[in-house]
């Protein structure tokens, strides 16, 4: 029943060669994390500075609107 195409193919490699090419794939994983990581970062700055100029103009706008409706009638502006 078992011909020889039914069998499953295997390799046998060097341990040595094994580890040598585990650590070079664990050396680009962490080269790509790295890099991934630089990114991430430097999107969050962007947003960062984004929702910041905005809450400067939320509360500049506020301010404005408090001098202008409350303070100045007061002062007789």
């Amino acid at each position: 029943m078992a011909d020889s195409n039914d069998r499953v193919p295997s390799v046998v490699t060097d341990p040595e060669d094994f580890n040598a090419v585990l650590e070079k794939l664990n050396k680009i994983d962490e080269k790509i994390e790295f890099v991934n990581s630089e990114v991430a970062q430097r999107i969050g700055k962007k947003v960062g500075r984004d929702i910041g100029i905005l809450y400067g103009a939320v509360v500049g706008i506020i301010i404005f609107l408090l001098y202008v409706l409350f303070l100045a009638p007061m002062l007789g502006i």
